[in-house]
């Protein structure tokens, strides 16, 4: 049995008012969605309520307003969630809600207005989880890259009605269980990124629960400075070498084997196509900088990879938005979705950058699952517990 109810425990909801918080937090370019992943998200959780007859209230936020502005209303995604429903989706204005709602028939679907119109949303504001909750019977959670925030409508909700995980925040917290919670070893992750500062609960935490290490990005170039390496002008946080070593150490003790690049791709300005080198870490020159992981050191980390049977990546291996930067990752993430379609790994993927670089390599729906959450998948590998996801637990 899952330790959080989800739609298969909810009973007959015909008649009965849901209340969805959902993510649809898209990317916008004036008042069209430029990227429709959330909305397409949405489908499964939206249209099974839907279909069994329940009148599907979908609560969502939409950007950071200071106050209520068109510019970050929901009213402008009806028109693109209709479409990718292929279902007619209606928008109700804050103001008008409790009789738009009251008016509503079995199936029929509602985005109700921006949560964070209210101020009290994010403050998790008992008054404003009232005014959501007399609005519905029954609460789903399906929005796990906003799990990590305390809100009304994300934890305040779960706590006053009966609450269940929606069908894409089950798949999240189903994957995250394979990947961390209960995985098979061997266990590998890849932590990448521009600084370690971003990410030292992350590294601390993955020290302690996985097999091998992977260090990547900028981050590895403070892992290099601390066991002596002139990394050049590399970005470097050298103020954090010590740190650096405490988490190799903590690898030792763990049993935990940290890989960091003993081949290496050098310039000496950061910029799209640029002559290049690739070098022993020990041969950067003073002027150079480090931007990308080399080929010897890729191939090894995909040696790696076909001895473990679970793979949890965040961040990329070196600049890969910048070419001939992206190679490394783009090599590693191929490697990992062979392995993938083999059936020999489970691997599972997070964070914005992560995703653009799947994307990137073109083996993005090729891996076990790829999270779209930012902060949350972040906080997840971090070890910390996150209150949507609490607030379902059985």
């Amino acid at each position: 049995m899952k330790s959080f109810k989800t739609l298969d425990d909810i009973g007959d909801v015909r008649g009965k008012r849901v209340l969805v918080r959902e993510d649809l937090n898209v990317p916008m370019d004036g008042a069209k969605v430029t990227d429709a992943t959330r909305l397409e998200a949405a489908v499964p959780t939206i249209a099974e309520l839907s279909d069994a007859g329940a009148i599907v209230l979908v609560l969502a936020h939409l950007g950071r307003p200071k106050t209520p502005t068109p510019e970050f209303s929901t009213a402008q995604l009806t028109r693109p969630f209709t479409e990718v429903l292929g279902r007619d989706v209606q928008y109700v204005d804050w103001e008008v809600a409790p009789e738009a709602v009251a008016s509503l028939n079995p199936g029929d679907i509602a985005l109700l207005e921006n949560t964070r119109f209210f101020g009290g949303e994010e403050k998790n504001d008992p008054a404003v989880i009232e005014r959501f909750a007399a609005l519905g019977d029954i609460y789903v959670n399906d929005a796990f890259s906003a799990a990590h925030r305390a809100h009304a409508s994300t934890e305040g909700l779960a706590r006053r009605l009966p609450a269940y995980a929606g069908r894409q925040m089950e798949r999240e917290l189903d994957a995250l269980e394979k990947a961390l919670g209960n995985p098979e070893h061997p266990v590998a992750a890849v932590v990448g990124g521009a600084k370690v500062s971003t990410k030292l609960d992350v590294l601390r935490q993955m020290v302690a629960k996985v097999d091998h290490l992977i260090i990547g990005g900028g981050m590895a170039n403070t892992f290099l400075a601390a066991r002596g390496v002139d990394v050049g002008k590399s970005l470097c946080e050298h103020d954090l070498t010590g740190t650096a070593e405490e988490i190799l150490d903590a690898a030792d003790r763990a049993n935990c084997t940290v890989h960091l690049p003993y081949d290496v791709v050098v310039a000496t300005e950061f910029r799209a196509d640029p002559p290049t080198r690739t070098v022993n870490v020990h041969e950067v020159a003073p002027d150079e900088m480090i931007l990308d992981i080399g080929p010897a050191a890729t191939e090894a980390l995909g040696d790696v990879l076909k001895n473990c049977r679970t793979l949890v990546w965040n961040g990329p291996l070196g600049a890969f938005e910048t070419t001939p930067f992206d190679r490394a990752t783009v090599s590693l993430a191929k490697m990992a979705a062979a392995l993938t379609r083999d059936g020999s790994l489970v691997s599972v993927a997070g964070g914005g950058d992560t995703v653009a670089a799947l994307n990137q390599a073109g083996v993005a729906g090729e891996m076990s699952f790829v999270s779209t959450a930012g902060g949350a998948f972040l906080e997840w590998m971090e070890g910390k517990e996150l209150p949507g996801v609490k607030a379902l637990a059985r």
